[in-house]
């Protein structure tokens, strides 16, 4: 398994074969087990709770009414991932929601003081602001929740190729702005 909080997939098939067969409490606990982690990556594409819970709702939907059409091409986590990225873009376009500024939440699951590293968060939250919603979608995708490069291109429905060039652009990015933000006007030396 690729990221740190995977669920055994083998589970999560079993519950979709449920959920296939009308199995409502098959549903509910995919629901809770996923809904913390699509909520958190939603954040990434606005800051609007309600329109992050619409998403949510819109995607357990359709998983659950697509739950017979699941062929394993790719890991249930990743293709519940991938329904909520296109369920967030289609509600984005249909809400004009603006892109997520330096409001949106920290890149990890928690576990520490909110205290702690906060400005480090709030910089890195400032410069993450500034990158694409694309740019910023893989580097959620692949730093925040582990996803690898094959599984995020399976998400996000492009070419590998596509999504290592976008983490690049998004790294070159990030690397010129956060010593900005952070208020070093010196050149970098390293």
């Amino acid at each position: 398994m690729s990221h740190a909080n995977a669920r055994d997939d083998t589970d999560d098939l079993a519950l979709l074969q449920r959920m296939a067969a009308g199995d409502r409490a098959a549903l509910a606990t995919l629901y809770r087990a996923y809904h913390g982690r699509i909520c958190r990556f939603l954040s990434r594409l606005t800051r609007r709770p309600d329109v992050i819970e619409e998403v949510v709702n819109d995607c357990f939907w359709i998983a659950w009414q697509r739950a017979a059409d699941f062929r394993g091409d790719a890991r249930v986590s990743t293709w519940l991932m991938g329904i909520a990225y296109r369920c967030g873009l289609k509600a984005l376009r249909q809400r004009g929601d603006e892109q997520m500024d330096e409001a949106f939440l920290p890149m990890h699951d928690g576990g520490e003081d909110p205290g702690d590293d906060r400005e480090l968060r709030d910089l890195l939250a400032k410069a993450m602001a500034l990158l694409s919603v694309d740019q910023r979608v893989v580097v959620e995708l692949v730093y925040g929740v582990g996803y690898s490069l094959g599984e995020v291109a399976a998400i996000t429905q492009c070419p590998v190729g596509t999504v290592k060039a976008r983490l690049f652009h998004a790294r070159v990015k990030l690397l010129n702005v956060v010593p900005v933000l952070g208020g070093d006007t010196g050149t970098a030396g390293a």
